[in-house]
C-alpha cells in the first residue's frame, strides 16, 4: 500500500521496488542533492538591481529595497553633495548646511519558508510540490549567501514546524538544507492522519522572526488560506520585501474529461471518476481559487510572484524566472 501510494504521488512506474522510490530524487530530496545545486545558484541573483527577464520586474513587482543605511555622521556640505542629504534642521542651528552621511548595511538578512505539508506530497510529471519547494529554497539559500547576507528559515508541516534564525555563511546553509531533508523526509503515503499546520500559525513564526528589513520568499501551494492570512501577510509586507513561490501541479490546470483515479491519504482511498461534471468542478474551483486569491495578494499587496511547477526541473525554471542562464 505505502510502495503503491508513494509512487502514485509522484507519478513513477508502480514496478520500481520501495527502496528504489524512497531514494527517488522526485519524490524526497537529499542532503547532498540539496548541496549540489551550489554553483548553478550564481546564476541568478536576489539584489535589488534586476534582469529585465526576471519575474521580480513584473507588472505589480514589488521594489527589492536590498540593504539598509545606516547613519555614519553629521559633516559640512561640500560642493557636489545630494542637497537631498541636507539635514535642514541642523542647517538652521548651526547656521551653515550640514548633511547626513549615510553607508550600506553590511548584509541584509532573508528568511525562506518552505511549505512541507501533506499537501505538498503529490506530483504528476517530475517531481512531488514538497521537492520543487525544498529544492527552490536550496537555491535562494546558496545564491543568498554568495551575496554576503545572512539566511533563515522556517521549514513547517502537518505537525511539526523549525524556526532557523537567520545566520551567515557555510554552516547556517547546511542548517537550513539539513532541517529541509529531514522535514521532507517525514512526508510518506502511510504517515498518520493529522490535521495540517493552519497557515496563519506558520505566518505568526514568520512575523516574530523578520520584524523589519528581511526579505521574505515563502514557497508553498498556499492551501487552507484565508482572509486572516491576507492580513497577516500584509503586516510583514508592510515591513519587509516579500516573495510568494506559488508551487503547482499540471494536473490542476487541466482536469480531464474522461478516465478514472485512485487518490489516497495514506489511510483511505477514494475514486475520482473524470466523467462526472461535479468532480471536474470542484477540482476547477479548489484550484483556480487559490490561484486568483494569490493573484489577488500580488496586485493588492505589490507581492513578487513566482509560479513554479512540478512538471520542469526546479533549477532550470527558477533561473529563467529570475532572468538568468543556465550554464
Amino acid at each position: 500500500m505505502r510502495n503503491r501510494a508513494a509512487l502514485s504521488r509522484a507519478g513513477v512506474a508502480p514496478d520500481r521496488s520501495l527502496s528504489e522510490a524512497a531514494e527517488d530524487p522526485r519524490i524526497h530530496v537529499s542532503l547532498q542533492g540539496l548541496r549540489s545545486l551550489e554553483a548553478a545558484a550564481r546564476a541568478i541573483s536576489f539584489l535589488p538591481r534586476q534582469p529585465a527577464r526576471s519575474a521580480l520586474q513584473g507588472r505589480y513587482r514589488s521594489r527589492i529595497r536590498g540593504r539598509g543605511l545606516d547613519f555614519e555622521e553629521l559633516r559640512d556640505y561640500l560642493p557636489g553633495d545630494d542637497v537631498r542629504a541636507i539635514d535642514w534642521k541642523v542647517t538652521a542651528r548651526a547656521g551653515s548646511p550640514y548633511v547626513r552621511v549615510y553607508t550600506e548595511e553590511r548584509d541584509r538578512p532573508t528568511l525562506i519558508v518552505v511549505d512541507q505539508r501533506m499537501s505538498m506530497f503529490y506530483g504528476t510529471v517530475h517531481n512531488t510540490k514538497a521537492v520543487t519547494a525544498a529544492e527552490c529554497a536550496a537555491i535562494v539559500a546558496h545564491r543568498v549567501a554568495k551575496q554576503g547576507d545572512r539566511v533563515g528559515g522556517v521549514v513547517f508541516g502537518d505537525a511539526d514546524i523549525d524556526e532557523l534564525r537567520p545566520g551567515r555563511g557555510r554552516a547556517a546553509v547546511t542548517r537550513f538544507l539539513t532541517c529541509l531533508e529531514t522535514a521532507n523526509h517525514r512526508l510518506t503515503a502511510d504517515a498518520p492522519k493529522v490535521t495540517p499546520m493552519p497557515f496563519n500559525d506558520l505566518l505568526a513564526a514568520v512575523a516574530r522572526l523578520a520584524t523589519r528589513d528581511h526579505l521574505v520568499i515563502v514557497i508553498s501551494d498556499f492551501d487552507a488560506c484565508d482572509d486572516e492570512t491576507e492580513r497577516r501577510l500584509g503586516a510583514i509586507a508592510q515591513h519587509n520585501d516579500v516573495v510568494l513561490g506559488l508551487v503547482g501541479d499540471p494536473s490542476a490546470d487541466t482536469v480531464p474529461e474522461t478516465g478514472e483515479v485512485t487518490a489516497s491519504d495514506g489511510q483511505k482511498q477514494t475514486l475520482l471518476d473524470f466523467q462526472a461534471e461535479d468532480v471536474r468542478a470542484g477540482l476547477a474551483q479548489v484550484t483556480g481559487s487559490r490561484r486568483g486569491q494569490v493573484a489577488e495578494w500580488q496586485k493588492r499587496m505589490r507581492l513578487s510572484v513566482l509560479p513554479l511547477t512540478t512538471a520542469e526541473d526546479t533549477l532550470a525554471q527558477v533561473v529563467r524566472l529570475l532572468g538568468g542562464r543556465v550554464r
